[in-house]
């Protein structure tokens, strides 16, 4: 076996060497177009999101060990294929894109992230009672707004899951964790999720979404924090209303408090690239570009996740349960994720011209009037499987992609797009960032967590009519 495994390895490296020696002469090679794409190529990402929710329960010991390779294999079943129709310049010019542009920046990010709130460690007796885990989560649904679902995510879910360990239902506790903390709550400003940072860049003020938001945002928070409290009470109860062994930490404090400092810098860094614009990019391929605010933004992640290893305790990382395996399972299931993924956006990009054209037609009238529920429908149940940012922008722009007229005569119509791609990121474990993460967190930390599929019944079960009480009354 391993002799199998060293072989399947050099043969991907001699693989992926002959493609960088022989790309730069397809350089100038056309781009993928997803008017030309039928919807058979979507096949190696929906083969992707099955193998996530099936491998782990029919065969988990070999998924476990295997599934970085299999997220690989996916994502050469879309690129070879492209390789050998649309040419080889093509096929490793949407791989380039897909790494420079989404991947790099996407998994430097949560590692920066990761790697910092890893060091910030609540240490004290905190019980997870009903009252204490509602508190946990109404905390990250307001900080998720201003540091970011990740941020905020990366930041309490420890605490939470230390504050239960005593207890025999927890899975409920992270489930409502992903819903509110990972995704509800970053729909207040720029800062929360990425694609309303997009909007932000296309024009949209930074405060538009706080106004048109905060209402409707806090009527679905208010319905799943008092769901989820009565949840809680009613398990808290069944289960005798355990007290845990005295731990002998005393009284709350923090430790690696430098790192808040340091999740500054890196909101800072987020910011600054969307900001600054000098104009100049990198080349890396053909008609792929590094720029320069993006180069500078993730070396300076880079720079801070590498800071705060090293000025944080490993005493401290160690006792807050601090381990690299999230990090890996997600870069590695991601990787295959953004390559599988990439016909599937094309394809929406193109609009009308795709073949996805009678989806993009729903969310408006024959006489070109924008039908607000369907926009808030279809922007989030495509952010539920595909990254939430792009799909924003398709919907952004089929509305008319002009700011000003989104943020006047259309706000109902943003807002809806605003709504539909932060809130159903929460459907599914790959629909938000940092929702998978949360997921392997937990799970390491002891947490039997439902599968993909399993999952998708909580939130089919709450979420969705939740969602249908939202349009109501909002939409």
């Amino acid at each position: 076996m391993a002799l199998i495994r060293s072989k399947v390895t050099a043969l991907s490296i001699a693989t992926l060497a002959v493609l960088f020696v022989l790309a730069p002469d397809y350089a100038m090679a056309a781009g993928l177009h997803g008017s030309d794409l039928s919807v058979i190529w979507v096949i190696p990402f929906i083969c992707m999101l099955l193998s996530i929710a099936i491998f782990p329960l029919v065969a988990g010991e070999f998924w476990h060990h295997h599934f970085g390779k299999i997220a690989a294999g996916w994502g050469m079943a879309f690129l070879i294929p492209c390789a050998i129709v649309f040419g080889l310049g093509t096929a490793f010019e949407q791989f380039a894109h897909a790494m420079v542009d989404e991947y790099i920046p996407f998994i430097i990010l949560l590692f920066s992230l990761f790697t910092v709130a890893g060091g910030i460690r609540l240490k004290g007796s905190l019980v997870g009672t009903p009252v204490v885990n509602t508190g946990i989560l109404l905390i990250g649904t307001i900080l998720a707004s201003w540091m970011g679902t990740t941020g905020a995510a990366m930041l309490l879910i420890r605490p939470l899951l230390r504050a239960n360990a005593h207890r025999k239902y927890r899975v409920h506790s992270v489930v409502f964790f992903i819903f509110l903390v990972a995704n509800i709550g970053g729909s207040l400003t720029p800062l929360g999720d990425p694609p309303l940072f997009l909007g932000f860049l296309k024009g949209v003020e930074f405060f538009w979404t706080l106004e048109h938001l905060l209402v409707p945002m806090a009527f679905v928070a208010a319905v799943l924090l008092c769901l989820y409290f009565t949840i809680d009470t009613c398990l808290f109860n069944k289960e005798g209303k355990p007290v845990p062994p005295d731990s002998g930490e005393g009284p709350l404090m923090l430790e690696g408090k430098v790192n808040f400092l340091l999740l500054g810098g890196v909101i800072c860094s987020v910011l600054m690239s969307g900001m600054w614009n000098p104009g100049i990019e990198i080349p890396v391929f053909g008609h792929v570009h590094y720029q320069l605010q993006n180069l500078s933004r993730d070396i300076l992640l880079l720079v801070i996740a590498a800071i705060s290893w090293k000025v944080t305790r490993q005493e401290s990382r160690k006792a807050n349960g601090f381990n690299w395996f999230p990090i890996i399972e997600v870069a590695k299931l991601f990787f295959g994720i953004f390559i599988s993924m990439i016909p599937a956006i094309a394809i929406l990009r193109a609009g009308t011209d795709g073949a996805l054209a009678s989806v993009i037609n729903l969310v408006s009238t024959a006489d070109g009037q924008p039908i607000n529920t369907m926009y808030f429908w279809l922007t989030g149940a495509l952010s539920s499987f595909l990254d939430n940012a792009p799909t924003y922008l398709v919907f952004f722009n089929t509305a008319g992609g002009e700011a000003s007229a989104m943020m006047g005569p259309l706000a109902h119509t943003l807002m809806a797009i605003s709504a539909g791609a932060v809130f159903m990121g929460a459907n599914t474990y790959i629909g938000n960032a940092p929702n998978f993460m949360v997921r392997s967190i937990a799970e390491d930390q002891g947490v039997p967590m439902p599968s993909f599929f399993g999952y998708m019944l909580w939130s089919v079960g709450i979420l969705i009519p939740t969602f249908i009480l939202f349009t109501i009354l909002f939409i």
